[in-house]
C-alpha cells in the first residue's frame, strides 16, 4: 500500500483519482492504526468475513468513472506510468442499467457492527450454516471470524476461541490453497509455521506517531504473545529444568476462584508438528474474587510426556503493582509431537498455581489448578 500511496499522490491531490483499501483482517482497527503511521488518509473498508472471496493479497484494482474494472495486479515496475494512463482514458459508459449488489449476509456482519445481540445473532446464523453445508469452506472460515470476535467481546463463552480455530482449520482442509483462511491459523499459532511476525510492528508504530506530536489510533485489542513473535526455522527448547512449584501437590485445589481456557492452535498436528498452547486465566466471577498481587507471580508449570518437547517448562505472569487486580491473563508455549505420536488426543500434564483474594474482606488465598491440555494427534 505505500507503494501505491506515493505513485498516486499527486492524481489524488488534484482530484483525478480516489483510492480505496479493502482489509481482510480479524481486527480491523490495527489496520486504521497502520494508516496513521503510514500517513496515508484513504478510506478503508473492512471485509473482516472475506466476503470478496479472495484468496490471495494485495490485488490491485483499477476502476473506472463507471465502476468497472479495467485492470487487475497491474505491474509495479512502473506504477505512475500505469496510473497515468489510466488517468488519462475516456472509456466509455456501459450499455444498460447498473447492477445493484447487496450483501447476502447482513446478519453475519452485526457480528462487527450489531453490538452483544449482534455478535450472538452472527453465531447462530453461521453455526446453523454449517449445519447444513459441512463442505462449505467460507461458511466455516467466517463462523471461526465470528466465534474469535465473541471470545474477545464482554460476551465470550468457554470454547469460543478453541472452536473458532477448529473452524479455520476445516476451512482450509477444504480449500489449502486460501491464504486468508491459512493466515488466521498462523496469527495464533506456532512460530514454525509464521511466514512473519505479524503485528511487531504496532510498538514502533505507536513511537513514530507520537514523536510527530500525534496520538495513536486505539485498538481494541492488543496484539501479543503469537501474534508479535518472530518465525523460526528450527523448534528451539530450553533444556533447563527449574524447581517445580509445587512437587507433592500440597497447595490447595481451587475450584470456585479462577477459571483456565485451553486453546491448542493448530487445533490438531501430526507427529512431528507443533502447537501453540494458549492458557487464559482469568476470575470466575471478578466481584467475588481477584489476583493477589502482593504475594508470588502466577507460575504454569508444564511436565511434557515422554518423547513431547516443550520451549520451556514454566511461564509466569509479572505482578502488576495494583494490589489485586481482575484482568485475564494469558500464558501461551509451544509443543512438539513426537515423531512416532499416535492418533488421538494426548494429554499434557500442567499445572497453575496462583494467589487469589477473596470476597470484599480480601481474604488472600495461594491456590493451585490442573489445567487441561490435550493435543489432537492425526495421522501423517
Amino acid at each position: 500500500m505505500p507503494v501505491w500511496h506515493e505513485a498516486t499522490k499527486a492524481f489524488r491531490e488534484d482530484g483525478r483519482i480516489q483510492m480505496v483499501g479493502i482489509v481482510q483482517e480479524q481486527h480491523p482497527d490495527r489496520a486504521r492504526l497502520f494508516m496513521q503511521w503510514k500517513q496515508m488518509d484513504w478510506p478503508i473498508l473492512v471485509d473482516s468475513f472475506n466476503e470478496l472471496d479472495v484468496k490471495v493479497v494485495p490485488i490491485t484494482m483499477l476502476i473506472d468513472e463507471h465502476g468497472i474494472i479495467r485492470d487487475v495486479r497491474p505491474p509495479r515496475r512502473d506504477i505512475a506510468a500505469t496510473v497515468e494512463r489510466f488517468v488519462n482514458t475516456r472509456y466509455e459508459p456501459p450499455a444498460g442499467e447498473p447492477a445493484t449488489v447487496r450483501s447476502k449476509r447482513p446478519a453475519i456482519e452485526a457480528a462487527y457492527w450489531g453490538g452483544a445481540n449482534g455478535i450472538d445473532q452472527s453465531v447462530g446464523v453461521l453455526r446453523r450454516a454449517v449445519e447444513e453445508s459441512p463442505g462449505d469452506g467460507r461458511t466455516h472460515f467466517r463462523y471461526g471470524v465470528a466465534l474469535r470476535r465473541r471470545y474477545e467481546s464482554l460476551h465470550r463463552r468457554p470454547g469460543d476461541f478453541a472452536t473458532a480455530v477448529e473452524q479455520w482449520q476445516r476451512a482450509l482442509a477444504i480449500d489449502p490453497n486460501q491464504y486468508i483462511w491459512r493466515r488466521r491459523i498462523q496469527q495464533y499459532g506456532p512460530r514454525l509455521g509464521k511466514p512473519y511476525p505479524f503485528y511487531d510492528w504496532v510498538e514502533r508504530a505507536r513511537r513514530e506517531i507520537r514523536g510527530r506530536g500525534e496520538e495513536p489510533r486505539p485498538l481494541s485489542v492488543e496484539p501479543s504473545g503469537a501474534e508479535i513473535a518472530h518465525p523460526l526455522r528450527n523448534f528451539e527448547f530450553d533444556p533447563a529444568r527449574p524447581p517445580e512449584p509445587d512437587p507433592k501437590g500440597l497447595v490447595t485445589p481451587d475450584d470456585r476462584f479462577i477459571s483456565i481456557e485451553a486453546t491448542i492452535v493448530p487445533a490438531t498436528a501430526a507427529p512431528g508438528e507443533t502447537v501453540r498452547v494458549h492458557l487464559h486465566l482469568r476470575p470466575a466471577h471478578p466481584a467475588k474474587a481477584s489476583w493477589n498481587n502482593e504475594a508470588e507471580d502466577l507460575i504454569v508449570w508444564l511436565d511434557p510426556r515422554a518423547g513431547w518437547r516443550a520451549d520451556r517448562r514454566q511461564r509466569s505472569w509479572p505482578r502488576p503493582k495494583t494490589e489485586v487486580s481482575s484482568e485475564p491473563r494469558t500464558l501461551e508455549f509451544e509443543l512438539r509431537v513426537p515423531g512416532d505420536a499416535k492418533p488421538g488426543v494426548h494429554g499434557i500434564r500442567a499445572y497453575a498455581v496462583y494467589n487469589v483474594c477473596e470476597g470484599e474482606d480480601a481474604t488472600c488465598l495461594y491456590r493451585r489448578q490442573d489445567v487441561p491440555i490435550r493435543v489432537r494427534v492425526r495421522e501423517k
